[in-house]
C-alpha cells in the first residue's frame, strides 16, 4: 500500500501527525504543498498530490525562483492527503522530530492539459521516465517547474529547477518565513504547542450547585438550537446576546488535549489553528459552545470574511464562547443558563483567538435597534433560567434576524451569459419531507474569482437526473448536482409560490447537514405567560384567564431527543388552534407516562379531583350504577392541563356529549405485526381505491406509531354497531384484495406478519391517538394527517416530528378538518360496495 511506509515510521499515540484515515482527495485541481521542517537539519518538503495521496520530495536547501539554481530534492516516502493541513511539533523521540510550517500551498497543473485524469497520466509518466513538468500556482512560488532524476542514482535522488518564464526572479524567497495558513514563524508554532502560559481552574472556589458530578460526556455532542421568531421583545427572565455570522463550533478540553468541530460533528481542528493554539492554554476539563467568526476593523463578524478566511487564512479570527457545558468532573447542562454563564465568564480568560460572549438581561428591542444600526446579522433571545437541551430545537432559545437569510442545498448551476465566468446561477432548495423542492435561483453575491472557485467546487458532484421534486424553469443550461452541499443567501421575502425574493450568496456551510435544511418561517411569539423556569422548574402560570401550575418542566420526556416537559407543552399550545375542534365535548381518557416517554405509563379516566375551571362529564360504566368523570378538553389551558398531568399523547372518544352512542367518523386501523411498513402503505393505498371507487370521503393519518389510521366522515348519523358493521365489510373487501398481507385475527399469533384490518375500534369508549397527538416513541413522532399525495412508498411514520408538523399547519392549515364536517349517506355508499364487490346484507 502506498502508505506503508510512512505507517510503519510513525507511532501515532504519540506524533500529532495524520495517520492517513481520515481524508481522502476530493477532485478538482490537484493541490501541492511545501512544509518547512525544523528537524536536526532545517530543510523544506515539496509535495504534490497524486492518486489520492502526496508524491514528496525533502529539499535540504529549499526551493527557488532563480532558474540558475538547481536544488537536490531527495525522493521520500508518500504521505496522505491530509498532511497537506499539518503545522505542529514533533515531539522527541519520533521520526522527524522538530517543528513543521505550511510555508507554500496552492494547486498545480501541467501546461496545456485540463482534465484532472490526463494531468495525473502525465505525471505518473514523468516519474516513470525521471523528468516532471509541471506548474505551480502558490502563494509564494509560481510558475514552471522541472523535477529530474539525476543519471545514475537509485531513483530518490532529483533536481527541482525553476523554469525562466514571467516569475522567475533572483528575489530570495525562502527570506519569507512565515506560514501562509497562519502567518507564523518556525518558533510561533513551536511556542504554541508547548505553550508558557497556561491557565488553572479552583472548581472549590466557584459555585457548582446544580451541576452534576459525571465524567466528561462522549463527544462529539450535539448544540442546542433555536427557533427563528419574527420580532424582538422585552421580557423579564431572558437575556440577549449578539447573533455571532460564522460557525457553530463546540471545544472539548481535556488534560491538554482539544477538540474543536461544528455541529454536524466535522473536526475544525486544522481549519482554525489559531482557536487551537488558545484553548491549548487552557489546563483544565471543559466543553464549551460558542461560534467561530473573523471580525472586521469594528469588531462585527462577517460571514464573506469567514469564506476568505477558510481559503487565505487571513483576517481576525475570535471563537466568541457563550455557553459552558462541563468544567473540571461536573456537567454543567442541568443549571440554569444564566448561572452557566457566570460561571463561563469566570474561568475563561481573554485570549487573542477566543472571548467570552457577553449579554444583557430584558432589553429586547433596544438590543435589536442597536444591532441594525451597526449592520449586525441579528440577535439571540434565550430564556435564562433553561437547561442545556443538546440537539434540540426549542422555543427557550430564540434568533432573531435583521436581515432574512436561508440556508439552501444546492441541486444545481446554471451556465453564465454575457460576459460572466464560472457559472450563471446556483439553483437551490429546501426539504420537505424525503423531497428536495426548488426555492430559487441565486445569481447574485460573487466576485468573478468566487464565480470559479464555485464551478471547480460544484463541477465535483455533477449527475443527469434533477434533485428536486419539480423541474425548476431557468434562463440558461442547467447542470445538476448531487444535493451535498449547502449554502447561506440573503433574501427580502417569500414569494406566494415558495421562492426566494432578491436572494444573494453569503458563503457555503460546510458545517449543516444537506438533510436537515428546511424551509426556515418565523413562528409565532409565544402567547401568554412563557415558562421563564426558576431553578425549581416550577410556575404559575396564566391562560385564558385561567391559573395553572406547571411543575418540573426540565424534566426531559424524551431524554434521546432531549425533549422536555415545557417542550412538549410549547408543541401543544402552538397547534392548539387546530387540534381543539378536533376534542371539543369528546371524553378524554388520559394516558400519563409521569416520568415520560421511556418510563411506565397509565391510563386515567375518573377525574374525580380537578380545577373548577375544568370540564368534566360523567357517562355510565359497564358496572351497574357506576359513573365515570371524564375531563372535556374544551380549551388551551385544559389542554396544558392534561399535559402537565404527563399525558403526553392525546386520546378522545370517537363521539361527543349530546350524541355519545353515535360517533362522528368512522376508524380503519392499518396495524402491522411483525412486517414491513411498504405493507401498510400497500393496504393503505388499496383501501384509498375501495373508497374511492364508492365516491366515499376518507381521509388519512399517520398513527404517529407503526400504522395508518384512515377516517370517514358520519355526522354523528348513525350508532357504533352499524358503524362497527359497516367498517368490518369495508375490511373484509381489502382483506379479499390482499388474503396474503393482511388479517383481521384479533389474537396476535394468528395474524403475526400481517397488516391488521381493525374495525373494532369503532366500539363506544375505546381511544386511539388524536390528529397532532405526540406519540411515545424515539423521535416524539406526532400523528400527522396527510394528502393521499404523500401515501406512497418511502413514507415513513417517524419522519413527522414536532418541527415538521408546525410547518406544514402553517403551509397547509388542518388537512383533517373535513372528518369534523357533513357526514356520509351509508345506505347510498353500502349499495355501491354492494353492486361492485357483490356484497349484501345477507351475507352477515
Amino acid at each position: 500500500m502506498a502508505l506503508d511506509r510512512y505507517k510503519q515510521k510513525r507511532d501515532f499515540s504519540h506524533t500529532p501527525e495524520p495517520s492517513g484515515v481520515n481524508e481522502d482527495a476530493k477532485g478538482g485541481l490537484l493541490c501541492f504543498v511545501i512544509h518547512k521542517h525544523q528537524a536536526s537539519h532545517l530543510h523544506y518538503d515539496l509535495r504534490l498530490e497524486l492518486d489520492g495521496v502526496l508524491k514528496s520530495w525533502a529539499v535540504p536547501k529549499g526551493p527557488s525562483l532563480d532558474p540558475s539554481f538547481r536544488k537536490l530534492a531527495m525522493m521520500v516516502e508518500d504521505h496522505p492527503f491530509d498532511y497537506r493541513n499539518f503545522e505542529g511539533t514533533i515531539p522527541e523521540g519520533n521520526y522527524g522530530a522538530g517543528t513543521v510550517m505550511i510555508w507554500d500551498e496552492g494547486t498545480y497543473i501541467v501546461p496545456g492539459i485540463e482534465d484532472r485524469q490526463k494531468t495525473e497520466d502525465e505525471i505518473r509518466k514523468g516519474l516513470q521516465k525521471g523528468n516532471i513538468f509541471f506548474y505551480l500556482q502558490g502563494k509564494k512560488l509560481k510558475g514552471a517547474y522541472h523535477l529530474v532524476r539525476l543519471k545514475g542514482a537509485k531513483g530518490n535522488s532529483w533536481l527541482l529547477i525553476k523554469k525562466n518564464d514571467r516569475f522567475a526572479t533572483e528575489e530570495e524567497i525562502l527570506e519569507q518565513n512565515r506560514s501562509v495558513r497562519t502567518e507564523r514563524t518556525i518558533e510561533q508554532i513551536r511556542h504554541a504547542d508547548y505553550p508558557d502560559e497556561s491557565y488553572t481552574v479552583d472548581i472549590s472556589k466557584l459555585d457548582i450547585s446544580g451541576a452534576l458530578k459525571s465524567p466528561a460526556p462522549q463527544g462529539p455532542l450535539s448544540p442546542m438550537l433555536s427557533q427563528l421568531v419574527e420580532e424582538p421583545f422585552d421580557r423579564q427572565g431572558w437575556i440577549f446576546e449578539i447573533k455571532w455570522d460564522g460557525y457553530r463550533a463546540l471545544a472539548e478540553v481535556m488534560n491538554g488535549d482539544v477538540k474543536l468541530y461544528s455541529r454536524r460533528g466535522k473536526s475544525f481542528l486544522n481549519d482554525y489553528p489559531p482557536v487551537v493554539r488558545d484553548l491549548k492554554k487552557l489546563s483544565f476539563q471543559s466543553i464549551f459552545d460558542g461560534e467561530i467568526v473573523v471580525v472586521d476593523s469594528e469588531g462585527r463578524s462577517d460571514f464573506h470574511l469567514m469564506q476568505d478566511y477558510r481559503r487565505t487564512r487571513r483576517g481576525n479570527l475570535i471563537y466568541y464562547v457563550f455557553d459552558l457545558l462541563y468544567l473540571e468532573g461536573y456537567d454543567l447542562r442541568f443549571m440554569p443558563l444564566l448561572k452557566r454563564k457566570h460561571l463561563l465568564e469566570q474561568i475563561l480568560p481573554s485570549l487573542p483567538n477566543v472571548r467570552f460572549s457577553g449579554h444583557i438581561r430584558e432589553s429586547g428591542k433596544a438590543f435589536f435597534e442597536l444591532a441594525k444600526k451597526n449592520n449586525l446579522e441579528g440577535i439571540m433571545a434565550k430564556e435564562e433560567n433553561s437547561t442545556y437541551l443538546s440537539g434540540a430545537r426549542t422555543w427557550y432559545w430564540q434568533k432573531i434576524k435583521v436581515i432574512k437569510s436561508q440556508e439552501l442545498v444546492v441541486g444545481g448551476f446554471t451556465e453564465p451569459k454575457g460576459g460572466r465566468t464560472g457559472i450563471g446561477a446556483l439553483l437551490g432548495g429546501v426539504y420537505e419531507g424525503d423531497e428536495l423542492v426548488f426555492a430559487g435561483s441565486v445569481g447574485s453575491g460573487f466576485t468573478d474569482e468566487e464565480l470559479l472557485l464555485v464551478m471547480e467546487k460544484l463541477s465535483r458532484f455533477k449527475r443527469e437526473e434533477c434533485p428536486f421534486k419539480k423541474l425548476p424553469e431557468t434562463h440558461t443550461t442547467a447542470t445538476w448536482i448531487d444535493p451535498v452541499i449547502v449554502c447561506e443567501v440573503k433574501f427580502t421575502e417569500w414569494t406566494p409560490e415558495g421562492l426566494m425574493r432578491h436572494p444573494v450568496f453569503l458563503g457555503f456551510r460546510e458545517d449543516v447537514d444537506p438533510r436537515a435544511v428546511i424551509r426556515e418561517i418565523p413562528g409565532d411569539k409565544p402567547r401568554g405567560t412563557r415558562y421563564a423556569l426558576p431553578e425549581s422548574s416550577d410556575l404559575f402560570t396564566e391562560i385564558g384567564g385561567n391559573t395553572l401550575k406547571l411543575t418540573n418542566l426540565n424534566k426531559l420526556y424524551w431524554p434521546t431527543e432531549g425533549i422536555s416537559k415545557g417542550d412538549t407543552i410549547e408543541y401543544y399550545r402552538q397547534v392548539a388552534p387546530l387540534l381543539l375542534p378536533h376534542l371539543y365535548n369528546r371524553p378524554q381518557s388520559l394516558h400519563r407516562f409521569p416520568d415520560g416517554a421511556g418510563g411506565k405509563s397509565f391510563y386515567h379516566k375518573d377525574m374525580t379531583d380537578v380545577p373548577d375551571w375544568v370540564k368534566t362529564e360523567y357517562v355510565e360504566s359497564d358496572v351497574p350504577g357506576g359513573r365515570i368523570r371524564y375531563l372535556l378538553c374544551q380549551d388551551e389551558a385544559t389542554l396544558v392541563y392534561m399535559v402537565n398531568l404527563g399525558a403526553l399523547e392525546i386520546n378522545p372518544w370517537n363521539s361527543r356529549v349530546g350524541s355519545l352512542e353515535y360517533p362522528d367518523y368512522m376508524v380503519i386501523d392499518l396495524d402491522p405485526l411483525d412486517c414491513p411498513f411498504e405493507n401498510v402503505i400497500e393496504t393503505a393505498l388499496v383501501t384509498h381505491k375501495i373508497l374511492q371507487d364508492v365516491d366515499m370521503p376518507h381521509y388519512v393519518k399517520t398513527s404517529g406509531s407503526t400504522g395508518i389510521h384512515i377516517f370517514v366522515p358520519l355526522g354523528a348519523a348513525y350508532n357504533y354497531r352499524q358503524t362497527r358493521e359497516f367498517s368490518a365489510l369495508i375490511c373484509t373487501i381489502i382483506n379479499g384484495v390482499l388474503p396474503s398481507t393482511t388479517s383481521m385475527e384479533r389474537l396476535p399469533d394468528k395474524r403475526r406478519g400481517k397488516v391488521y384490518l381493525d374495525f373494532l375500534q369503532n366500539t363506544k369508549g375505546k381511544t386511539m391517538a388524536s390528529v397532532y397527538s405526540l406519540r411515545p416513541r424515539p423521535e416524539a413522532p406526532v400523528s400527522t394527517p396527510l394528502d393521499w399525495k404523500e401515501v406512497k412508498a418511502g413514507l415513513e411514520p417517524h419522519q413527522y416530528t414536532r418541527d415538521v408538523v408546525i410547518k406544514r399547519l402553517k403551509k397547509h392549515g388542518d388537512l383533517f378538518r373535513p372528518v369534523l364536517e357533513k357526514g356520509i349517506d351509508m345506505k347510498r355508499h353500502l349499495a355501491a360496495l354492494s353492486m361492485k364487490y357483490g356484497w349484501s346484507t345477507s351475507k352477515r
